[in-house]
């Protein structure tokens, strides 16, 4: 199990993230009577998406630093690239966009610019999923 620990981190991040990107979200929009209070109910599903997420990222972290064998994943240098950027976009949609977003300002661009990032750890989230679910050689 200890050795699975990196999937089962990596999984949760990456399925999380699409569940409530590509389906929880756009069904808020679609269900809710309006759109200020799905944009509401998002917001709060943001922050909470974004907690799990830099939890991941760190535990993550954590186990390719030790020198335990759990870190006996080839792929560990490369998939630290990923987590940590997948982090740091987290970190910046929830405390450099989302005020934005929440405040009205200039609602498109700041929007826009949240929705590449999320993109982004997104990606990111994937790649590091492909890399620790990797059969070794």
């Amino acid at each position: 199990m200890r050795q699975r620990l990196p999937i089962v981190l990596a999984a949760l991040w990456w399925g999380s993230l699409s569940t409530l990107g590509f389906m929880v979200v756009p069904m808020l929009f679609a269900v809710l009577p309006t759109p200020a209070i799905a944009g509401g109910m998002a917001a709060k599903l943001f922050t909470a998406q974004t907690w799990l997420s830099m939890a991941c990222t760190v535990l993550l972290l954590l186990i390719f630093r030790s020198k335990q064998a759990l870190t006996q994943v080839e792929s560990a240098p490369v998939a630290t690239i990923f987590i940590a950027f997948g982090f740091f976009a987290a970190v910046l949609v929830e405390f450099a966009v989302s005020p934005h977003i929440v405040a009205r300002e200039n609602l498109k661009l700041w929007h826009g610019v949240g929705t590449g990032l999320y993109l982004l750890q997104w990606l990111a989230a994937g790649a590091t999923l492909w890399k620790v679910s990797t059969p070794r050689a």
